[in-house]
C-alpha cells in the first residue's frame, strides 16, 4: 500500500553518482551501477547515510534522459572517472513512499503528479531544448532486495522538488 503523499523540507545532501544520456529503454542500465558505487565508495572506506537512488535530471521520452543513480553520502568526495560527487538540491518535496514492484513506478509517479497537480503545486521543472529539465526528481529504494525477494513489497520512495 502506498503511503499518502505529503510536502516536506529536505536538507541539502551530498551524494556520489554515475549519470548518463540515455533512451527509456535504456533506463536500466544506469540504474544497475548503484552497486559499482557502493562498491568504490567501499573500497575507500566511505559509508552511505541513505539509501540508494536514481535521479531524473533531463527528461524527452520520445529522444534521450539525462538520469543518475547515486548514493547519499556525509560529505562530497573527489571525482574518479564515471564516478563524481555532487549534492542534492534543498527545499520543499512533494513525497510519497510506494510499495511494489519496480515495473509499478510508473503509475505510482503518475498517482504523485496528479496528487500535486489537484493541489495546483508547482514543480522545479523547465522546459529546455533538451527536454524538462528537473531540479530534483528522485526515486529512493529503501528496500534492500537480498533482504527481501519478494519485488511486491520493495519499497521505494518518490521526491520531486517544488518550485521556490
Amino acid at each position: 500500500m502506498d503511503v499518502a503523499p505529503e510536502i516536506t523540507q529536505r536538507a541539502a545532501q551530498p551524494y556520489t553518482g554515475i549519470s548518463a544520456w540515455v533512451t527509456m529503454a535504456a533506463v536500466g542500465s544506469v540504474a544497475d551501477r548503484i552497486p559499482e558505487i557502493f562498491g568504490w565508495l567501499g573500497a575507500r572506506g566511505i559509508a552511505p547515510v541513505g539509501p540508494p537512488f536514481f535521479r531524473y535530471h533531463v527528461i524527452d521520452m520520445e529522444r534521450q534522459l539525462l538520469v543518475e543513480a547515486g548514493v547519499p553520502v556525509a560529505s562530497a568526495v573527489e571525482d574518479d572517472g564515471d564516478i563524481r560527487s555532487g549534492i542534492l538540491p534543498a527545499g520543499r518535496f512533494a513525497v510519497m513512499t510506494h510499495t511494489g514492484a519496480p515495473q509499478t513506478l510508473i503509475a505510482a509517479t503518475s498517482a504523485l503528479l496528479d496528487w500535486a497537480g489537484a493541489r495546483e503545486l508547482v514543480w522545479d521543472v523547465s522546459q529546455t531544448d533538451a527536454g524538462e529539465k528537473w531540479g530534483c526528481r528522485l526515486e529512493s529504494y529503501l528496500t534492500d532486495p537480498a533482504q527481501q525477494p519478494d519485488m511486491s513489497k520493495w519499497q521505494t520512495e518518490l521526491a520531486f522538488r517544488l518550485a521556490d
